[in-house]
């Protein structure tokens, strides 16, 4: 039996306005603080949700969906396994791509750097902050590693639970933070028939950033 389904057909308008560089902040971390605020503002789901794309070092891609955690013009942080795809790939290739995509808004903003680790004493704050299913998942989880089954992760953390009854389970040396320092932002506004607004930033030396207008 062939699986085939034909989507050519299948797309929707966009009706939102355009931006030029005179309504950009001349800063893309403000710019992204002002476009993130907005859709929070409009209670868009999973608002701080972003993909990020990770590579061998083969240059084999991966990407997945993760939360974003915090940023300052340090650069945007998350936290995982450094076991996890994402982070043995990191180490071997310590260069990613995030994307941000607002559907009400019919925006995206991509941001493209080298990555690098948090502290220890960042994740530890991080990860004592979290709820407690959430702190016994990580701790009973070896991300991206094979399991039979189910019942064995739940049964790890119910194990751990009986060990940590107050809930004060540990972190894993291997939860850990990751930074993305970014060298290029890329601020995409959907618009009619598809003739978008891209408007990219790249390090300036001069003056900081420079930006500049790309074709849709």
């Amino acid at each position: 039996m062939s699986v085939k389904k034909d989507l050519r057909g299948h797309r929707r308008h966009y009706e939102s306005g355009s931006i030029g560089r005179d309504n950009l902040d001349p800063n893309p971390f403000m710019q992204f603080g002002r476009w993130l605020q907005e859709s929070i503002d409009m209670e868009a789901i999973d608002a701080t949700a972003m993909t990020l794309a990770t590579a061998t070092s083969d240059g084999i891609p991966s990407a997945r969906i993760i939360l974003l955690k915090q940023y300052d013009e340090q650069g945007f942080c998350w936290y995982t396994d450094s076991r996890s795809q994402k982070g043995q790939e990191l180490a071997n290739n310590a260069q990613a791509t995030m994307l941000f995509y607002w559907r009400e808004m019919n925006r995206q903003v991509r941001i493209q750097g080298s990555v690098e680790q948090l502290s220890a004493e960042d994740a530890e704050a991080y990860f004592n902050s979290r709820p407690d299913g959430s702190r016994f998942s990580a701790a009973a989880s070896c991300q991206s590693s094979p399991v039979e089954k189910r019942a064995d992760l739940e049964k790890e953390v119910q194990r751990l639970r009986e060990l940590y009854p107050q809930g004060d389970v540990p972190r894993p040396a291997t939860w850990i933070g990751y930074r993305l320092k970014p060298v290029y932002f890329e601020f995409w506004q959907g618009l009619v028939n598809r003739l978008h607004d891209r408007l990219v930033y790249r390090p300036n030396t001069e003056n900081g950033w420079s930006i500049e207008r790309i074709s849709p």
